[in-house]
């Protein structure tokens, strides 16, 4: 299947000139580093239209990442419901195990055409620095991820393949010792760095050109998607589901079908252990506009506008923002979005294993849980396409655990 990557320059789903999505997104940096952010801006800018940028990333996705994904029929699953027909992306069997790799793949080659020879990026579950540090080794790059100590102890796993690719994996040791404390330490590394040092952001989030660049990056989902259920069923979906911690898998899909007016889509949230604060990461359900990390935004902050602590059974959801272009989508109503428990997810997860034989990471399963939520109230003829974002290896020791299983 030969997708053109190309992003579209007239959409109307484009950032305005200053990296607006309406009142959303913009450029909030230090003076520090608004010159290597500028530089990116105006690098990306030219890359965005040129033909020989995207034909060389899609020939790697290729032959590298092994796209396309799959689009499969969950007939078990769907089955089972008894609703909508469901149909399952499988981001998952991407080299690396998930949607990660198609930024990082494109990240890294941009840092190769302006001259970084040093990569560092955040990850919360993992995947993105395990994508990152893969990009890296292909490419020959140094990387560097910053990962919190809570998620270091949930990820051990990833932390491992992480180092046998050659990237150093710093613990972050200072707040929740999440996501949101990963990427306040790349973002200081990177003032001090950013000559010689491009920052790998792994979701669509951070200041303008990041979160437009981001979706660019994985519209290569919702294009791959949209071609494969007309062949499939020689129709559009009725809905398209996608978990949502900053978004990145869901922008990917989502863009896909965003002028398809006729096609529902929900992004699925985590809300932890209930909607009380500090025990979920629902930020789009449960925030206020607000500044984090370079980006207007939804944010989880009290009174004061101080950002909250949050939960989620899922590392890669456990984020107190959201990307700007979410936050735009929810206030416009082109996006629906939901709010799934740990309980539902962890239930999703034993769900698709036993059914289907997948197992889906954490993340995924909140889409999945939500999925098991409307596909019973469809009709038979009606279809339901899941981004399925990544695979649930990292996650089984975890789940174990919680489940009060274990093997050792």
């Amino acid at each position: 299947m030969k997708i053109d990557l190309l992003p579209s320059a007239n959409s109307r789903w484009n950032p305005d000139a200053d990296g607006r999505f309406g009142e959303f997104g913009g450029q909030f940096v230090p003076e520090t580093l608004m010159a290597a952010v500028l530089q990116l801006q105006d690098v990306y800018a030219k890359v965005r239209v040129d033909h020989a940028f995207w034909e060389n990333l899609h020939a790697r996705l290729v032959t590298y990442v092994g796209r396309p994904s799959p689009l499969y029929h969950a007939e078990r699953l769907s089955e089972r419901l008894g609703g909508a027909a469901i149909y399952l992306k499988r981001e998952d069997l991407n080299h690396t195990g998930a949607h990660k790799i198609n930024n990082t793949m494109g990240q890294v080659l941009l840092a190769k055409q302006m001259a970084k020879q040093r990569i560092i990026a955040e990850t919360g579950a993992g995947q993105h620095g395990v994508a990152t540090a893969t990009a890296a080794a292909c490419f020959g790059l140094e990387c560097v991820v910053y990962m919190g100590a809570e998620d270091i102890r949930r990820q051990r796993l990833n932390v491992f393949r992480m180092e046998l690719l050659g990237a150093r994996v710093v613990s972050v040791d200072s707040g929740q010792k999440t996501l949101k404390d990963a990427i306040n330490a790349a973002m200081r590394d990177w003032m001090g760095t950013s000559e010689h040092t491009h920052y790998v952001i792994g979701s669509v989030m951070g200041p303008h050109p990041y979160p437009q660049m981001v979706r660019d990056f994985q519209a290569i989902i919702g294009r791959e998607t949209r071609a494969q259920i007309l062949d499939a069923t020689g129709k559009l979906p009725d809905r398209v589901v996608a978990c949502v911690g900053g978004g990145s898998n869901a922008a990917g899909m989502f863009t896909g079908f965003l002028d398809d007016d006729e096609v529902t889509l929900i992004g699925v949230e985590a809300a932890g252990e209930d909607m009380k604060p500090n025990r979920h990461a629902a930020t789009i359900s449960a925030g206020a506009p607000g500044i984090l990390h370079g980006m207007r935004t939804l944010v989880l902050q009290d009174e004061h506008g101080q950002t909250l602590p949050v939960h989620s059974v899922s590392a890669g959801l456990d984020y107190p923002g959201v990307g700007p272009e979410h936050a735009f989508w929810k206030q416009c109503g082109r996006v629906q979005y939901t709010a799934i428990d740990d309980q539902a997810a962890l239930d999703a997860f034993t769900i698709l294993c036993e059914t289907e034989g997948i197992i889906p990471a954490l993340e995924s399963a909140h889409a999945v849980a939500e999925v098991l939520r409307i596909a019973p109230t469809m009709k038979k003829d009606q279809t339901i396409v899941l981004n399925l974002s990544g695979r649930g290896d990292k996650d089984v020791v975890e789940v174990g655990r919680l489940l009060g299983k274990s093997w050792q």
